[in-house]
């Protein structure tokens, strides 16, 4: 499997993903699975414009991720890339494996408790990461590769 790294980040792709993961990880493509980014025109188009030139970008629902994807395996370097645990719960519970998940970060609001510097999460984000973790996922919070990566795990039990 080329899938090279998984992260979920709510910002997306942003100056510590284009300048640091994609290098380190050799990354040739990125795949961004999220509905609502999926169905803005606008934002999957400064999406593609937030990338460089050499590499590929898709945006896909997270129904036509898990159609195509068995059909189509992946075979370039790929950097899978989520706005939220929730979707990352939905395709690992229609069986799509993941082995290992990055969480850069998920900005606070008034409903979401903190849990690191960048981690902020509602209890039913937090639920849905032990799920995610349940099915065997090794779950990292990892901002940039020069930070120390965090099991979530650890995070959740303080």
């Amino acid at each position: 499997m080329a899938v090279e790294f998984c992260r979920i980040d709510d910002r997306l792709i942003h100056g510590q993903v284009v300048t640091t993961w994609l290098n380190i990880k050799q990354i040739e493509q990125v795949i961004i699975v999220d509905d609502a980014v999926a169905k803005d025109k606008i934002q999957s188009n400064v999406l593609k414009m937030s990338v460089p030139r050499n590499i590929k970008l898709h945006i896909f629902t997270t129904e036509k991720f898990l159609k195509i994807v068995p059909n189509n395996p992946v075979t370039r370097r790929t950097m899978l890339l989520f706005a939220s645990p929730f979707t990352v719960e939905e395709i690992v519970d229609n069986g799509y494996k993941i082995e290992k998940l990055n969480i850069g970060g998920i900005r606070g609001n008034d409903k979401r408790k903190q849990y690191t510097k960048a981690v902020f999460l509602t209890d039913d984000e937090k639920h849905a990461l032990e799920r995610i973790m349940d099915h065997g996922v090794d779950v990292e919070i990892q901002m940039v590769p020069t930070d120390g990566a965090v099991k979530l795990r650890e995070v959740l039990e303080k």
